[in-house]
């Protein structure tokens, strides 16, 4: 089996040596696309492969992708964006999935680990549709959020691509859609939740809120979409102030969920926690600790919200209501997650004051100087 690696960069002359590096002994043929790179992309790319095309920027990244994959002469396309790796763990796996893939397989899905923390935690993963098969002509579509139109056989794996976003383009992707709006375009209600999402993401809540209620509105669209547009509308009515509105809006997304998500459960933990309702908050965020992320999912998913951050707060919530032992508990908890974190720091210094247990350098040292004592007087 072999793969065509399928790029469409411009201006990224940062990161796409780093990512080539990852990647270069993974596939048998390089193609990168470049659509009017004004820095040394294109300079860069040569020194991989000469395999390097030119396309002049349409506007729509679906254009761009596409002419990358007309470029393919191998048995699979591999796609990467320039700010995307393969850490060493997920290469090991590649090679294996590349030495064992059965030639009936259409498409290959992958993990794309979108976010991480400075602890080196995911902070949001979903699948996508990453190594498919060239014969196939699988086209992309969207203008924004691209996906790309597969069908067939389609296996999950377990390998992860890493995005290692050094500047974020603000604003790109909500102008996109803002002239769709100009030129009359209808929204599907795919569209409406990626506009809500960007219009969020800058600041724009009151429209955001719109957007996701017309698509929550549509008897079509993926369900996954809605039961994120029910969370992240719930966002919107938080940073406005509306905490009835927000937990309206969650508990909404249980429609289309059909069973809590931890997402969805952290949040409301956090609108009691607000409220003062420690003991509601409790329930919920202890609930999201038993919610674990499923690998099969296509959708998003943040596995903050089941693992270090309702610990967090169930440490906060307990301390508030003076059972410093389950706050400590829930502390060290999170601090299995995040051991440098500051917050968690302070908290477990004011933990153990509180319940009087000595640091674990300090034990050392009193059971050292115990030792000491106990062989002086056996000395004597």
């Amino acid at each position: 089996m072999t793969i065509s690696l399928c790029m469409m960069v411009k201006n990224e002359e940062e990161v796409l040596a780093r990512c080539l590096d990852t990647v270069k002994d993974l596939v048998d043929e390089i193609n990168i696309v470049d659509t009017g790179s004004t820095d040394r992309t294109v300079e860069i790319a040569k020194e991989y492969t000469d395999r390097v095309f030119f396309f002049e920027w349409t506007g729509k990244f679906t254009d761009g992708r596409n002419e990358s994959f007309k470029y393919a002469t191998k048995d699979y396309i591999l796609y990467l964006d320039a700010d995307d790796v393969i850490l060493e763990e997920d290469r090991e796996k590649f090679k294996k999935l590349k030495e064992t893939l059965d030639p009936s397989v259409d498409s290959v899905s992958m993990f794309y680990n979108a976010g991480t923390d400075e602890f080196g935690n995911v902070t949001l993963q979903y699948r996508r549709n990453r190594l498919v098969k060239t014969s196939k002509n699988f086209k992309w579509g969207g203008d924004a959020h691209n996906y790309l139109n597969v069908y067939g056989n389609i296996i999950n794996s377990d390998v992860a691509i890493t995005h290692k976003k050094i500047k974020h383009s603000v604003g790109r992707n909500l102008e996109i859609y803002k002239k769709k709006i100009e030129n009359g375009d209808v929204f599907s209600a795919r569209d409406w939740f990626y506009y809500g999402n960007e219009l969020r993401e800058n600041g724009h809540h009151e429209e955001a809120i719109k957007s996701y209620t017309k698509n929550i509105a549509m008897s079509d669209g993926w369900v996954e979409d809605k039961v994120y547009a029910c969370i992240n509308r719930a966002d919107c009515y938080r940073f406005t102030n509306n905490l009835e509105k927000e937990l309206e809006s969650l508990y909404e997304s249980f429609k289309f969920s059909k069973t809590p998500r931890a997402e969805t459960c952290s949040r409301i933990g956090y609108n009691f926690q607000r409220k003062r309702d420690f003991q509601s908050a409790i329930y919920w965020y202890e609930l999201a600790t038993t919610l674990k992320s499923d690998p099969n999912r296509w959708s998003f998913q943040y596995p903050a919200y089941s693992t270090w951050y309702p610990h967090l707060q169930l440490c906060v919530c307990y301390y508030n209501l003076q059972d410093f032992e389950n706050s400590y508990y829930h502390n060290e908890k999170a601090r299995e997650y995040r051991p440098q974190d500051e917050r968690v720091l302070l908290n477990k210094d004011l933990l153990e004051k509180k319940l009087n247990i000595k640091p674990a350098e300090e034990s050392k040292k009193q059971e050292s100087e115990e030792e000491q004592s106990s062989a002086s007087k056996e000395d004597v």
